[in-house]
């Protein structure tokens, strides 16, 4: 069976996080959890941090969107991630880039 662009870089994402040494897990809803939860949820740093993967020029829904506003009005870090900007990744939570 043949990786999708998503799953690739949901791969990626956790590998540059599992090389940051942050705590990350990937949520599955599957009727018993929220809906829209981020793909990825992570602790760096003390910093909670919700990643959306998509595969290039995939949009998040209004659903996820919600999620990660809340997120991010709630203090944590949240970010939309595909094979534009995963190499930056440690760079986005870190806060270097805005």
């Amino acid at each position: 069976m043949a990786e999708t662009p998503e799953r690739k870089v949901k791969r990626k994402v956790m590998a540059c996080l599992k090389d940051m040494g942050a705590y990350y897990t990937m949520p599955v809803t599957g009727g018993f959890g929220n809906s829209g939860v981020p793909d990825i949820l992570a602790c760096y740093k003390g910093r909670f941090v919700g990643i959306e993967c998509k595969a290039k020029g995939g949009k998040p829904t209004a659903l996820q969107l919600h999620n990660l506003n809340h997120i991010g009005n709630t203090g944590g870090i949240a970010l939309v991630i595909d094979e534009s900007n995963v190499e930056i990744l440690q760079q986005l939570i870190d806060g270097e880039i805005k």
